[in-house]
């Protein structure tokens, strides 16, 4: 397991990224903060190693989320999940209630509908899976609406892919990895395998004690019928809702790092519902 750490204190919060993402997706989110806080690649991410068995369902990550918190940090921690990490950050706290003192959910839910996602990705991953230069994936992403400005979206591939030992440009996750091998075999239920969601996901987040904060992204995945879902299985979780896209770290950190700030405080702000 990989994992950043920003500051010289022992981390009070600890953040997860999302599917096909990786720990630097919350470096301006971090360091608007100002404070000990401890990102985690997952694993099959960054720096983290691929799992033999291409097993990235939240339950299993959260064994291995439990093992790196054992490690490194000294106290409950704010749990922050973005996405898959969300779902992993629920299963963590239902299995391993010592080690989360509070859970933030940001714009996933287990029963939420990403049907809008999948084809874009489709073809983001199709095709072969290594390339002469990351430039060729800088113009695929924007070509496709992924990124933001050129040299946002250049950081972002620098940061996820890896120079292999031929001089070949790989992504360094490895769900990229999985998804062109199921469109290759023509196989799309298989092209979404790795996806952030998993059928004990209501099971984990009814277990959860610490209290839950979901952050939904005005244009993100979660509708306010998925939002509305959670409210009815959790009553006492409190729905704040951020402009921003999915990636809400990326898309309006200076918003979300006041919510986590506020949140690890005791004092939360935002609108909630």
């Amino acid at each position: 397991m990989s994992a950043l750490r920003f500051g010289t204190e022992a981390p009070r919060v600890t953040l997860l990224h999302g599917a096909g993402l990786n720990a630097h997706t919350w470096d301006t989110t971090s360091l608007a903060m100002r404070q000990p806080l401890l990102a985690i690649d997952l694993a099959g991410h960054g720096d983290s190693s691929w799992r033999s068995d291409a097993d990235y369902t939240p339950r299993t990550l959260a064994v291995d989320v439990a093992a790196a918190l054992d490690a490194w940090t000294e106290q409950p921690q704010l749990i922050v999940g973005q996405s898959l990490g969300g779902l992993t950050g629920a299963a963590l706290a239902a299995t391993r209630p010592d080690l989360v003192s509070a859970l933030v959910i940001v714009d996933i839910t287990p029963g939420i509908d990403v049907s809008a996602g999948p084809a874009a990705l489709r073809a983001f991953y199709e095709g072969h899976t290594d390339f002469a230069t990351r430039d060729e994936l800088v113009d695929k992403a924007m070509s496709l609406g992924f990124g933001g400005t050129r040299p946002e979206t250049e950081r972002g591939v620098f940061l996820n892919t890896r120079v292999r030992a031929d001089g070949r440009i790989e992504w360094k996750h490895h769900f990229a990895h999985l998804v062109a091998q199921a469109l290759a075999a023509h196989d799309p239920g298989s092209a979404v395998a790795p996806s952030v969601l998993h059928e004990t996901g209501w099971d984990d987040m009814a277990a959860v004690r610490a209290p839950i904060t979901l952050v939904r992204a005005s244009r993100g995945f979660v509708s306010e019928p998925d939002a509305a879902e959670l409210r009815r299985r959790m009553p006492e979780a409190r729905v704040v809702v951020l402009d921003a896209t999915h990636n809400v770290q990326e898309t309006a950190p200076a918003a979300l790092a006041d919510l986590i700030a506020s949140t690890a405080a005791g004092t939360p702000t935002g609108s909630g519902l």
